[in-house]
């Protein structure tokens, strides 16, 4: 019975911490404030990234490199004829991956 009465309040007071935090949450998006990890490739730098990577001379390791970004990362966005995955519409809009990938 004493467990029981403990699970009821400590139930309890998950829900009110999930309340505060929700709260807090919302409050933050309200005055603009954006949550999450920021975005190491750019705009800029996948356009980069795929006339680099359109070269055949240069190898993906020293584009990550110049761009500052992992080759995982490259690969992610660019194949290794520098046309753009789906994970480029991110940044370029849907109509800029069909554009360059009919190119």
């Amino acid at each position: 019975m004493v467990f029981g009465i403990f699970a009821t309040l400590a139930e309890f007071e998950r829900d009110l911490i999930h309340e505060r935090t929700m709260a807090g949450l919302a409050a933050a998006r309200a005055r603009g404030r954006a949550g999450g990890r920021p975005r190491v490739m750019t705009k800029q730098k996948l356009k980069a990234a795929m006339a680099l990577m359109a070269d055949r001379d240069n190898a993906a390791r020293d584009v990550a490199v110049q761009l500052g970004v992992s080759v995982s990362t490259l690969y992610a966005y660019v194949d290794a004829k520098g046309q753009p995955r789906e994970r480029a519409s991110e940044l370029l809009g849907k109509r800029g991956v069909r554009s360059k990938i009919a190119a």
